[in-house]
Formats: structure tokens, C-alpha cells, sequence
């Protein structure tokens, strides 16, 4: 006959290792279970059959108590889905794996398009609302530093409740390791001699790149310019340099209107990046092809055509941009 010992621990393990049946608000694929620091394990196993789990909380408290590990339960935000078994979730709890969301910040964002995205992002706390660019800065410790393209291009992952503020500092702090990382990589002779203007030339590179493969030609006209003096003389900048003012129309009297990121009335970079460069514009900004190129238009593909001569380039833009 079959002890009742081994009958318990039969019933036991098939508990364990059943799959909870789950009821989630209307809409719902999975449970949201939060775990605030220094929550009993039993308070955790009566909010997890509060927030919709068809299990015994007594039993799952025991559970958790016979298994050793009910004090390592983390604090966090976890999302309970259909499948998981008081044992998984037992493990899913002691390991920290909370559920995430995440954001992206693409290539080419200036910072109130930053600000944007974050605002729209799904769970993050919006700590910043309400505060200026400086202030901003002043929460992450850069009081003073101008925000345009401090911050870097990726995907940041977040738990439920993070602050924006915490993605825009893990985004800074990256930002930082790749300035410090592209400028070790950088090419003798080269007339940027700071990081801060290697990361103002990678940005106007970013905000011109159409097509990937362009990039270093790009870098190499600016590098050329910037060598002999020439004005950059880039669109980008000027629109930058307008601001609110700009309404998708470029016009002469805008390339003629002087303001400090005009690089069609002044030389030499503007006065701070104006967009967020990624690493592969950083990296052209230092490592720039070697072109006798001066000049470049954009094709209407996304590709640009460069020319070493006025005349040539003359002749470019009447085929590409005046269609003559």
C-alpha cells in the first residue's frame, strides 16, 4: 500500500508544479503584482489571491515558509502570467524578475523631443514635468551643462513606478562612457580637439546622415570645412537655432538670419550639439573619410552627392534639388 507520507508528497509536488488558474482585470493578459520593501511573505501571498490567482494564500504562505527562501522575496514590480506554477513563481519572486517596459530613444532626438517620449512612456514616473531643461540637469547632478545630445541613443528598460529622471541619467552616464571611449578612437590632426566638439560635429552629422553608408563622407566635408576655415554652412543647425519658429519651410531669410547656431552667418561649430548622436556619427566625427569633397546635396533617395569643386556642386543642385 501507498504510505499517506508518500500520498502527501505526491499531492505535494503536483501542487507545486500545477499551473495557477488566473483571473486578470478586464483586458488583461497577466497580473500585476507589487511588492513593496519589507512586506511579510504572508502579506504577499494574500495580495497574490487578491489580485485574482485561484490559490489557497495559506497554502502558498507555507509554501514559501517550507521552502527556505521566503525572507529572499524581493521588493519589486512583477507580472504574474498564465502557466506560472507556485513553484515559478516562488522562483520568479526570489530572483528579481520584475517585469519591465521599455523605451527608446532613437538617433538624431534633440532633448525636448526626449522629453516627449519619455512623457509618453508607459509606466514611468514623470518626475520631470514641470521642471526646466536646467532644473533638469541640476537633478542629475550636471548643474550648468547645456542638455542638447548629453544624453545617449538606446533602448533603456525600466520596472513599474521608475522615474523618468533615473532613464535620463543611466542615458547621460552612457553618453559619458561612449564620449570617452569614440575619443580614444580618434585620428591624429583632426580639428575638433575636445570631446565637447566632437560631440557638436557628431550631432550636425546625425541630423545630415540620410543613408548610413554617407556618414563618414559627410564627417570628411565638415572636417575639410572646419580645416581651411570654411563655413559649415549646414541646415540643420539654422533649424535648430530657430526653434519654435521654424515651421518645416527653410527660407533664405532664415539662412540669413543671424543667431548663435547659424552656420551660414558664423564659422566654426555652434555653441552645443543639437540633436543626439549615435556611436556610428561619433565614430565618423573622429574617423572621418578622406575625401577632397567640399560640398554635398541630398539625391531625394536618402543618398547625398558630394563635389571637390563650387562649379560642381552647382551643377548637383540644379539636378537634384532644381530638377533642371
Amino acid at each position: 500500500m501507498v504510505s499517506a507520507a508518500v500520498l502527501l508528497g505526491l499531492a505535494s509536488a503536483w501542487w507545486l508544479f500545477t499551473p495557477v488558474p488566473l483571473r486578470p482585470p478586464a483586458g488583461a493578459q497577466a497580473i500585476e503584482l507589487l511588492i513593496e520593501p519589507g512586506t511579510p511573505p504572508r502579506e504577499i501571498a494574500r495580495e497574490v489571491r487578491r489580485l485574482g490567482a485561484e490559490v489557497s494564500p495559506t497554502l502558498l504562505f507555507v509554501w514559501f515558509r517550507l521552502s527556505g527562501q521566503a525572507r529572499q522575496i524581493r521588493a519589486g514590480n512583477y507580472e504574474i502570467v498564465p502557466g506560472v506554477s507556485p513553484y515559478g513563481l516562488l522562483r520568479m519572486l526570489v530572483r528579481g524578475e520584475e517585469s519591465l517596459r521599455y523605451v527608446t530613444l532613437p538617433e538624431g532626438l534633440s532633448f525636448v523631443q526626449v522629453r516627449a517620449v519619455l512623457a509618453r512612456a508607459d509606466w514611468l514616473k514623470p518626475d520631470s514635468r514641470g521642471l526646466s531643461d536646467g532644473q533638469i540637469m541640476e537633478r542629475l547632478g550636471r548643474a550648468g551643462v547645456h542638455p542638447e545630445g548629453r544624453f545617449f541613443p538606446d533602448t533603456y528598460s525600466y520596472g513599474k513606478g521608475s522615474s523618468d529622471l533615473e532613464v535620463l541619467r543611466r542615458a547621460a552616464q552612457a553618453m559619458d562612457k561612449r564620449l570617452s571611449q569614440v575619443w580614444a578612437q580618434r585620428e591624429p590632426g583632426l580639428p575638433i580637439k575636445t570631446p565637447e566638439e566632437m560631440l557638436i560635429l557628431a550631432s550636425i552629422i546625425e541630423k545630415e546622415t540620410g543613408k548610413a553608408a554617407d556618414r563618414p563622407l559627410i564627417a570628411g566635408v565638415f572636417v575639410n570645412r572646419l580645416r581651411i576655415g570654411m563655413r559649415l554652412q549646414t541646415d540643420p543647425t539654422v533649424i535648430y537655432g530657430l526653434g519654435n519658429r521654424f515651421d518645416g519651410d527653410l527660407r533664405k531669410r532664415d539662412l540669413l538670419a543671424d543667431t548663435p547656431y547659424n552656420t551660414y552667418t558664423r564659422a566654426g561649430l555652434p555653441p552645443t550639439p543639437i540633436a543626439m548622436p549615435g556611436k556610428a556619427a561619433l565614430l565618423a566625427a573622429v574617423q572621418p573619410a578622406r575625401t577632397p569633397a567640399l560640398y554635398f546635396v541630398a539625391r531625394g533617395d536618402g543618398s547625398s552627392k558630394f563635389s571637390s569643386t563650387l562649379e560642381e556642386h552647382n551643377r548637383a543642385v540644379d539636378k537634384y534639388i532644381r530638377g533642371r
